[in-house]
């Protein structure tokens, strides 16, 4: 098909924090510069390294790298468990820093963020111009030790793409009359949106290369997807767009929320596993009322390890820490409601189903979601009300805990978790700052 000619001009830049929890740990502690550094959920040998330093990556420890695994590759490495809520203040402080050069249009993630070009600021000189003011503005509202890659691009799909071809500290333009000749020497994965699974379906149907995919016309991609995600494609890699620019699609409301934790030994029977739930539940239930919803539906997620003669015996999968195990879940439904002991109500009882046996007696993993979100403002009071002033307690517990920390006040369960399941880092969301704690 014939293509339009598009002007030489990007419309996004796409901002990339290299290494960033490593990075703020380096900004925090001085003594870690230049030193092969990673961030890990908690200081065990059997999880892995959430985030690696530059110098640890030169070793070969990425993201997914066994704990046990770095430090034979580097023996000398330091080891962090990860804080939430440095990463949040951060995170929080460089958006400050890029909104003095260029106003911040979309947060990804808490390590990404996209400015949108209008008028002149699309022109290539004045864009990189931006692109340059953004990182000093970072070195020097921030900190030294954080550095971004910048990807420029008319589209915010090609400018994501940018931004992780040339890292640390790169700074790459993709202009529309050096599409797509520009990307065609990149793998299938580096596309965002192309994990390990698509990459697989792409191959069994001819496409293993991205020269084979950029030969393929509308209809081509249409089809090797069987989705509207084809077409899109196809536009978002010449230059043009399709409407979204690579945002994903908007609900009408949030669906859900939770919290999981994968626990560490101390936690890994059914009372430790209990207490960790209680914890987790004590936080959802504490953002629904912050974020002004009701809930109709919990669902609770427990897995377990298993031996090696366990997991030769029954159905198992292998966790990304390498532990072998095999999950249990249950979804209960119930009237519509935001306080914390009605929610645990709830929560036993499901517990209450939760396999028993030699099998199941090393829970290392809890997950708790609250599903069917409802607006406060279209919730249906019943017609006796709050006979039990549970949201009035729950009410007076969040005042507390909003001035002294989220677990000053809770309901004894959770007592024995009280320090454990730290508030996680955020990948694919800007934490909020209920209070004095980020969740």
């Amino acid at each position: 098909m014939a293509f339009p000619t598009l002007p030489d001009r990007f419309g996004f830049l796409h901002i990339d924090l290299n290494s960033f929890f490593a990075s703020v740990e380096q900004q925090l502690h001085p003594e870690y510069r230049n030193r092969p550094l990673a961030v890990v959920p908690t200081l065990g040998d059997t999880t892995c390294c959430i985030a690696a330093s530059y110098e640890a990556k030169a070793l070969g420890i990425k993201t997914g790298t066994q704990v046990g695994e770095a430090k034979k590759l580097c023996p000398e490495i330091i080891l962090i468990a990860g804080n939430h809520d440095h990463y949040a203040e951060y995170s929080h402080n460089i958006a400050k820093a890029v909104e003095r050069c260029c106003p911040v249009a979309h947060t990804p993630s808490i390590d990404e963020m996209v400015c949108q070009l209008i008028g002149r600021e699309q022109e290539p000189p004045t864009a990189r111009k931006i692109s340059l003011a953004i990182k000093q503005a970072i070195k020097d509202d921030v900190g030294e030790t954080l550095r971004c890659s910048i990807g420029m691009a008319p589209n915010r799909y090609l400018a994501k793409i940018a931004s992780d071809m040339q890292k640390p500290d790169g700074l790459i333009g993709l202009l529309p009359s050096q599409l797509p000749r520009a990307i065609a020497h990149l793998e299938l994965r580096d596309l965002p949106g192309v994990g390990a699974k698509t990459e697989i379906r792409l191959n069994a149907k001819g496409i293993t290369t991205m020269e084979q995919l950029l030969a393929l016309d509308r209809n081509g991609m249409h089809g090797l997807w069987d989705s509207v995600w084809g077409d899109r494609l196809f536009h978002w890699l010449r230059g043009t767009d399709s409407g979204d620019d690579g945002a994903p699609v908007p609900t009408d409301i949030q669906k859900s929320l939770g919290h999981s934790h994968v626990l560490g030994p101390d936690f890994r029977s059914a009372e430790g596993a209990w207490s960790v739930a209680h914890k987790l539940l004590h936080k959802a239930a504490m953002r629904l009322r912050m974020e002004k919803f009701y809930t109709s539906s919990m669902a609770v997620t427990i897995r377990y390890q298993l031996t090696r003669e366990q997991a030769e015996r029954m159905k198992s999968k292998k966790h990304f820490s390498g532990i072998k195990h095999t999950g249990w879940g249950m979804e209960a439904k119930f009237a519509d409601c935001q306080d914390t002991l009605t929610l645990l109500e709830v929560l036993r009882g499901i517990w209450q189903h939760a396999p028993q046996g030699p099998d199941f007696a090393r829970p290392f993993f809890v997950g708790v979601t609250l599903k069917n979100l409802i607006p406060e403002s279209e919730h249906q009071e019943t017609l006796f009300g709050d006979v039990d002033h549970r949201n009035e307690l729950s009410v007076t517990m969040d005042k507390l805990n909003l001035k002294y920390g989220h677990t000053t006040l809770h309901f004894a369960g959770m007592l024995k978790a009280r320090e454990a399941a730290p508030t996680r880092i955020a990948f694919t969301q800007i934490p909020v700052q209920y209070g004095v704690d980020y969740m």
